[in-house]
């Protein structure tokens, strides 16, 4: 029946003017309709779809020449090219133009070290520096702290570290296993060791002399950190009270809490009683005073740039040759120039 009409309708119209253009018109129908009862899916290309969308929006009666697909899909093929050319016009022209990785890096260095500062701070330092940001741009690239911003306790020795000295007291066994007490004063700021003494019988009173001997002229610093033995009796409690000293206790066991004490402990066995044999209170007093000479005015220390507590001039290969001095009996040497 469907090939019946089409023959009648292309007999009608090959009596008007355009009777080939509707002939062929028709013969193409007649192909599609064959090829739409035969074929299960069709499989468009790209260009296909373009040239629907394109012929839709030229062509008012475009729907009643479709018999592969649906209108509907074709509307559909418009909105996802309405939505890419839209996508690359976005990407072809971006709004803001990109801050610099050097502005973008300084902005976290900033937030970093200075946790307090908020955006306006740091966007007033920036200003100041010759970077000309928005203080949105600075907010969007702050470094978040987790918790509320507080000085650390590296900020807080650091503000406070001329201030603070540590004492302790560690034990020697001599030649004849007699256990003798050295006690060791050390400030903070330059790791010096300022006052070493040894005892065979450590008192409150013996302790405080030592303290006040190791900061004579107003020298005393605001803090003094120590542990919780019994030999600080009340006696030592009270000469520093009237020294204007500050004592911080650690806690019980907790050695740690005093470290730079603990470091120089440890670095005295290591680095010299270890490798000496105390013969008596006078030999060992004698073998820390040569230490605590070659320790505060040669040996290098890695937290000072590597340098000694008191600083050490640097010595050109123009002041002369490298000699050798010994201490401790050669087990170390201070290398210097000579002239």
């Amino acid at each position: 029946m469907g090939s019946v009409r089409i023959a009648a309708a292309f007999l009608k119209a090959s009596f008007s003017s355009r009777s080939c253009l509707v002939a062929e018109n028709l013969v193409l129908r007649q192909q599609l309709v064959v090829l739409q009862r035969t074929s299960k899916r069709l499989r468009l290309r790209k260009r296909d779809r373009i040239f629907w969308v394109w012929l839709s929006r030229l062509w008012r009666g475009w729907q009643s020449a479709l018999l592969i697909v649906q209108p509907e899909t074709v509307v559909r093929w418009h909105r996802q090219g309405f939505r890419l050319y839209w996508r690359w016009k976005s990407r072809s022209r971006p709004g803001r133009p990109k801050i610099g990785a050097q502005i973008r890096n300084l902005i976290r260095r900033m937030s970093t070290d200075s946790p307090t500062w908020g955006a306006p701070r740091i966007l007033s330092e920036l200003y100041l520096l010759g970077y000309s940001v928005a203080e949105s741009t600075v907010a969007k690239y702050m470094v978040r702290p987790r918790k509320p911003s507080s000085p650390t306790w590296r900020a807080f020795l650091n503000s406070h570290i001329g201030q603070i000295a540590a004492i302790d007291f560690f034990t020697v066994p001599t030649v004849t296993f007699r256990i003798l007490y050295c006690f060791i004063v050390l400030r903070h700021d330059r790791r010096q060791l300022v006052h070493v003494n040894v005892t065979a019988n450590p008192t409150a009173q013996w302790t405080a002399r030592q303290v006040r001997q190791a900061f004579p002229y107003d020298e005393a610093p605001k803090y003094l950190i120590r542990d919780r033995d019994s030999i600080y009796g009340k006696v030592f409690r009270q000469s520093i009270k009237q020294m204007d000293i500050e004592e911080v206790l650690i806690a019980p066991r907790s050695p740690w809490q005093n470290p730079y004490a603990e470091w120089m402990i440890g670095s005295i066995r290591r680095e010299c009683l270890d490798h000496v044999i105390a013969l008596n209170k006078n030999h060992l007093r004698h073998i820390l005073a040569e230490y605590v000479e070659y320790y505060n005015n040669f040996r290098p220390h890695l937290s000072l740039q590597r340098n000694a507590p008191s600083p050490r001039a640097v010595e050109p290969p123009e002041k002369g040759k490298i000699v050798a001095v010994p201490y401790l009996g050669g087990l170390h040497r201070r290398y210097t120039r000579a002239a």
